[in-house]
């Protein structure tokens, strides 16, 4: 996507390590057993190699004399301290060669064990442009195979954190300009305001900025080895002239999800406009270049109950006011289904209450009436859009209801066994339910590309789409959803949902829920009852609006 041309390494631009040994010293510590490492051995030298851990003594050594020799600008010297020179020596060398960093400062930390954590300070200079580059990463000291000697263990990382195999470090003239995002009143959205947006941006700059009206820059980035992943820009060296992108995100609402998730370890939310599809806001934390929000794929809990029902009110098998049993445990074909700490309903209680407590036994007893295992798979595809071919404007994920047979399908109602969703599909689904129609999220308009959007064949009737709304608002004023809803306002509605993960002791929290003309769902890992976590990370989204 972007080219430069290449310039020699010149050794008086780089700075050293004060102090210890130089980096000559260790020209020869390779491990040919290591995956690459050069160095030799005679009969002697055999009989006496090293097993175990490196010793604090030698990791400081190796480390130092890793980081001295990478300073220089050796990047030979460097390499053959690793335990795969051939993978580290080009990766080295493209520091200066490619990228056209120098002056390059590396300052340990006091090593963990055999981790030994740095900062990197250093200047990139292209074309008579520069500016200084910082940040922090670690290696670790591993014994080498056949030499015994005290080696680092190479990754990509160890140049740069964000730096992964087959990726290449680059500085030049970028061929795709860079973009100014704004939101769908005009705010600039800049990934250093909203943290979450950063992979999205990076993508959109790539596919729309030549389109875009602006002019190249000059900068530093990460190529990845995929050529369909987008570039990450680390450093700008020269702006150029940056292109107007107009997106469909909601600053206030964006703001509000930022806030949310980083109460949380592990959680992700999505915001979409019903009437449009329109998605007004993507939060992660942590970020990362894989988008759980968008591309994740996780069983969401009761939050599907919202689908199973529609089926099940599609097929007049219940009504939001008839009479739904609601037992402890159920038993279908010889899979044993329980409700949250067992509870039960009275005898006579409707379906709305039961949705509203979310129970699950209310929907299995219901299997045997739908006559048709794959009546889930079909109003998934057909109605609410899921495994269609999203066309949003960035990759996401666009969930999955496989058809399954017995116990699996039986699992299926209450969104657990194969079933795989994200929070934008939770959100998605949560809009079709609101309105009665499938809308496509899309985060840039059609406008931009005439893109093909995802289509279904039907909506659901005005009768369904009413008595579904009305459950939601059941669970949002005296539901399961009631306390996280308390402080929305509006025509409100929600779904709680708790997906248990096998190897987690803690159910994953769920939750999505809508106030006017506005979806959220969220998903906090291992975070409990979907009330608890997830709901009060949608509630702050909504009540920003958007």
């Amino acid at each position: 996507m972007r080219s430069g041309a290449k310039v020699a390494v010149v050794g008086g631009a780089f700075v050293l390590v004060a102090g210890g040994i130089g980096y000559g010293a260790y020209s020869m510590l390779g491990d040919t057993g290591g995956g690459g490492g050069g160095g030799t051995q005679s009969a002697s030298q055999s009989s006496k190699v090293k097993t175990g851990p490196p010793s604090a003594e030698e990791i400081a050594e190796t480390s130092k004399g890793f980081f001295d020799a990478w300073a220089a600008g050796d990047a030979s010297a460097a390499a053959v301290l690793t335990n795969n020179e051939a993978g580290a020596e080009p990766v080295l060398a493209s520091y200066g060669e490619d990228a056209h960093i120098g002056k390059i400062k590396i300052t340990p930390g006091p090593a963990v064990g055999t981790k030994v954590p740095y900062t990197v300070k250093a200047t990139v200079a292209y074309e008579g442009k520069s500016k200084p580059i910082s940040y922090a990463s670690e290696l670790t000291v591993v014994r080498g195979l056949t030499t015994g000697k005290a080696l680092v263990d190479w990754e990509p990382t160890v140049v740069h954190p964000q730096l992964t195999e087959g990726a290449t470090l680059k500085t030049g003239e970028s061929s795709t300009p860079a973009i100014e995002a704004v939101d769908r009143n005009g705010t600039v959205l800049t990934k250093e305001k909203y943290p979450s947006l950063g992979p999205i941006l990076d993508t959109l700059r790539q596919k729309y900025g030549e389109n875009s009206g602006g002019s190249a820059g000059i900068e530093t980035w990460i190529e990845p080895a995929d050529a369909s992943q987008p570039d990450v820009n680390l450093l700008t060296l020269s702006k150029g002239k940056p292109g107007k992108l107009q997106t469909t995100l909601d600053a206030n609402a964006q703001a509000a999800a930022e806030r949310a998730v980083k109460k949380f370890s592990e959680a992700s939310v999505v915001a979409v406009k019903p009437s449009t599809g329109a998605i007004r806001a993507v939060a992660n934390n942590p970020v990362t270049e894989f988008n759980v929000a968008l591309q994740g794929k996780q069983a969401p809990g009761s939050t599907l109950k919202i689908m199973t029902a529609a089926m099940l009110l599609e097929k007049g098998l219940v009504t939001a006011n008839g009479a739904a049993e609601c037992s402890k445990e159920a038993m279908w074909q010889g899979r044993r289904f329980h409700n949250l700490d067992n509870f039960d309903l009275p005898d006579g209680s409707t379906f709305t209450q039961s949705f509203a407590k979310s129970c699950n036994t209310a929907f299995i007893k219901l299997i045997d009436d739908t006559k048709d295992d794959a009546a889930l798979p079909k109003i998934a595809r057909d109605v609410f859009g899921i495994g269609l071919n999203w066309q949003t404007g960035v990759v996401t994920t666009d969930g999955s209801v496989p058809e399954e047979v017995g116990g699996e399908a039986a699992a299926q109602y209450i969104g657990q066994g194969t079933v795989q969703m994200n929070v934008l599909n939770m959100a998605s689904i949560t809009a079709t339910a609101r309105t009665g129609t499938f809308r496509q999220p899309i985060i840039v308009p059609k406008s931009l590309d005439n893109r093909e959007l995802a289509k279904v064949s039907r909506s659901l009737s005005p009768s369904v789409t009413q008595q579904l709304t009305t459950m939601m608002r059941a669970t949002a004023a005296w539901g399961t959803g009631a306390k996280a809803m308390a402080g929305v306002g509006g025509d409100k509605g929600a779904k709680t949902g708790s997906a248990e993960v096998g190897g987690q002791s803690t159910s994953n929290s769920w939750f999505t829920g809508f106030s006017n003309d506005l979806a959220a769902a969220a998903v906090v890992q291992s975070g409990g009852h979907g009330g608890d976590a997830a709901g009060p990370v949608v509630a702050e989204v909504l009540k920003a609006g958007g």
